[in-house]
């Protein structure tokens, strides 16, 4: 029952990085994809019915943290409640930029409210890949399961390392980058002419960044922490996760160049998921390591709500989840198609 609702958390969590990793990367492109007002205009437009849908599954991926692991849920959301209250925050600002914008007339305030957006945006998805990152780094956990961590210490590597240290920024940049190019294709597929050319430009010309940031980031891991190689070699078939990942990334790049930009995006899809995928199967059974002593690292069997309760919880969350599929494939069936700008609408 553990490792079924270990799944189901990590599944849930995919489900978030990659339907509201677009939005996030749309956020990231915003300026270097939008020239004009109408540009950012139709930009907004191609996230605005399903952006606070697809946030959804955040909220969904915390409530069953909690209902499944309640001592993670516990010790992570206080050691991590700084960068947790950031991370809030910048979420509220997204939300306001999004949908503001289109309430003032004036120049000034869409450009706060674009700004807003962007910025919120960019780091958003610095925090959520530097939180990743302290997940499989580990953190400084006391006997009782807890910890506190510091924003920042001496940026290294240790027994009592700060939230952000140079792997933490690594992660940070990596998921920056790669949601970057995961909204500039899915604005590829969402519109047409010189803003789908320049979104297809901006993926293109940062995929090697991304190539080259996910090389290091997995050599950085196995030099931080080398046990994630353990249940690779104990289960040899989970090395089609990594082969999966190179085959996603020049699948990224060979569908964009062909200007095939939804299998491109299906591509981009597949990086993000198995990127998660493969951080989940090096992990576990541990949820989140110590950075101390691997003693008191918070496991699956030492962090599991009862057992009655999970499979309980079990029946109800399949039914739970079977209406949010089907109000997802609903929305996005009715949400299909290119954006049309004004100015097309106009033939100008």
């Amino acid at each position: 029952m553990g490792f079924i609702w270990f799944w189901i958390v990590a599944l849930m969590l995919v489900a978030y990085v990659v339907l509201d990793g677009f939005d996030i990367g749309v956020g990231i492109a915003h300026f270097l994809v939008g020239r004009s007002h109408q540009d950012r205009d139709t930009i907004l437009r191609t996230i605005g019915p399903v952006w606070d849908g697809n946030e959804v599954w955040l909220l969904a991926g915390g409530g069953t943290l909690y209902f499944a692991f309640p001592l993670l849920y516990a010790s992570s959301f206080s050691g991590f409640y700084l960068p947790l209250m950031i991370v809030l925050w910048l979420l509220i600002l997204r939300g306001i930029g999004v949908e503001l914008r289109s309430h003032f007339g004036t120049v000034v305030w869409r450009g706060f409210f674009d700004g807003s957006f962007a910025i919120s945006s960019i780091l958003l998805a610095i925090f959520l890949g530097a939180a990743l990152a302290n997940v499989i780094r580990g953190v400084p956990l006391n006997a009782d399961g807890y910890f506190f961590a510091p924003l920042w210490t001496n940026w290294r590597v240790g027994p009592n390392p700060g939230i952000l240290d140079w792997y933490t920024v690594i992660g940070g940049l990596v998921a920056l980058v790669a949601l970057g190019i995961h909204g500039s294709l899915y604005l590829a597929v969402k519109t047409s002419t010189d803003l789908q050319a320049r979104a297809r430009q901006l993926a293109q010309r940062s995929w090697i960044v991304l190539l080259l940031l996910t090389i290091i980031s997995l050599t950085a891991t196995m030099v931080v922490r080398p046990a994630v190689l353990l249940s690779y070699f104990h289960y040899p078939v989970a090395f089609l996760i990594p082969v999966g990942v190179v085959a996603s990334l020049f699948g990224i790049l060979l569908y964009s160049r062909s200007a095939r930009d939804f299998p491109a995006f299906l591509c981009s899809c597949f990086y993000l998921a198995l990127m998660l995928a493969g951080a989940a199967v090096g992990l576990c059974p541990v949820l989140l390591p110590s950075s101390r002593n691997a003693a008191q690292d918070i496991t699956i069997a030492n962090s599991l709500a009862g057992h009655h309760g999970l499979e309980v919880g079990l029946v109800w969350w399949s039914f739970g989840i079977l209406l949010a599929i089907g109000y997802f494939v609903f929305v996005y069936r009715m949400f299909r198609g290119k954006i049309v700008s004004a100015t097309e609408v106009h033939g100008e």
